[in-house]
C-alpha cells in the first residue's frame, strides 16, 4: 500500500483484545460504524489467550489486507508489532484503536480516543515509516516493542499489578500497586551501558517516544520517526527519590530534575547489580527479564498517522 493511498479501498483488519475493550465498550462499534458508512472494508477477529495478536498479525493475508488494526491497549499493541515484524516484509501497515488503560501510542501520535479522530486516522492517515525497538534477552529470545522498555521500580510495578484491578480500575490498579511497592521499597541498583560507556542507575527506560503512563513526558526530544533510542535513567536510589521522581514526571518537570538524565543510543544493555532475577516491562506489560540488550530494529514500521 502507498503510503498516500487514503482511498475507501483499504482493507482493514481489526484484531480486538475484548478484555481491554471493556474498558470502552461502545468505542469500536463506532468506529467501525464510522469507517463503513464510509465504504471501507474491516473484518475483526477477537483473541482469546495472549499470543493470540501476534499469529494474527503474522498470518494475515496481504492480499486481502492493506492494514492490521490493533484494537485493544499498548500491550495489544505490542502483539501485533510482534506478528509485524515476524512477517517476511514490510507488506501491511499497522493502525489502531485505542481500548486500553493508558492509551500512551494512541497519545504519542496525536490520536487520542476520540471516535471521529481514530476513524480519520484509519481513513486517511498516511502511513509512515517509525522506528521499531528490539530486546534480546539472556536466553536469546527476542522481541520488539514500540514504546519503551523498563527497569527498576516502574517494571515491579507493572510485574505485580493484579490484573483483575487493572480491568476494573485502570490506571487506578497501577496507582494502588505503585503505593504497595513504595510500602515494600528496596533500593536496587543496574549496570547500564550506553553506546560503550558505562553508568549506574536506580531505574532505567530505554524509550522510543515522548511519553509514559499516558500523556506525562519522559523523553521530550524523542519521535517515533527518528532512528534513536532514548535512554532514561533515574540515578538516585531510595524510597523518597522514587516520590520526587513521581511528583516531577506528573507536574512536567522530570527534564529538568535533579538526578535524572535522558542519553540518545542505538545500544543498550540493562543488568541488575547483585541480582539476576529482575523483571522487565514491555510496552507496559511484563513479559521479559534482565540482563537484556536493546537495539533498533533491523527495519522500520509503517504506522497510520492523524491526518
Amino acid at each position: 500500500m502507498d503510503p498516500a493511498d487514503t482511498s475507501a479501498s483499504r482493507r482493514l483488519l481489526v484484531i480486538r483484545n475484548p478484555t481491554a475493550g471493556r474498558r470502552r465498550p461502545r468505542m469500536l462499534e463506532a468506529v467501525l460504524a464510522n469507517l463503513r458508512a464510509q465504504g471501507f472494508a474491516a473484518d475483526v477477529h477477537d483473541t482469546a489467550a495472549r499470543g493470540d495478536a501476534l499469529r494474527l498479525a503474522r498470518e494475515a493475508d496481504a492480499g486481502r489486507y492493506d492494514v492490521i488494526v490493533a484494537a485493544g491497549g499498548d500491550g495489544t499493541i505490542n502483539e501485533v508489532v510482534n506478528g509485524l515484524m515476524a512477517r517476511d516484509g514490510d507488506d501491511l501497515a499497522l493502525g489502531i484503536i485505542p481500548l486500553g488503560t493508558a492509551n500512551v501510542l494512541a497519545r504519542e501520535i496525536g490520536v487520542g480516543t476520540q471516535v471521529r479522530k481514530v476513524a480519520a486516522t484509519l481513513a486517511a492517515g498516511a502511513a509512515m515509516p517509525v522506528t521499531i525497538g528490539r530486546l534480546q534477552e539472556a536466553d536469546g529470545t527476542e522481541s520488539f516493542f514500540m514504546l519503551m522498555v523498563g527497569s527498576g521500580f516502574d517494571a515491579h510495578v507493572v510485574a505485580r499489578v493484579d490484573n483483575g484491578m487493572k480491568r476494573r480500575f485502570g490506571k487506578a490498579a497501577y496507582v494502588w500497586q505503585s503505593l504497595r511497592e513504595m510500602i515494600a521499597y528496596r533500593d536496587r541498583r543496574y549496570r547500564v551501558q550506553i553506546d560503550g560507556s558505562t553508568f549506574e542507575a536506580s531505574s532505567a527506560i530505554v524509550s522510543n517516544g515522548r511519553l509514559y503512563g499516558g500523556a506525562f513526558v519522559i523523553a521530550p526530544a524523542a519521535d517515533l520517526q527518528r532512528p534513536v533510542l532514548s535512554v532514561c535513567l533515574f540515578e538516585r536510589g531510595g524510597r523518597w527519590q522514587v516520590v520526587r521522581y513521581g511528583l516531577a514526571l506528573v507536574t512536567g518537570r522530570l527534564s529538568v530534575t535533579s538526578g535524572y538524565r535522558v542519553i540518545e543510543a542505538s545500544r543498550v544493555s540493562i543488568e541488575a547489580i547483585g541480582n539476576d532475577t529482575e523483571p522487565v516491562q514491555v510496552d507496559g506489560d511484563h513479559t521479559a527479564a534482565l540482563p537484556a540488550l536493546v537495539t533498533l530494529a533491523p527495519r522500520r514500521l509503517r504506522l497510520l498517522m492523524p491526518p
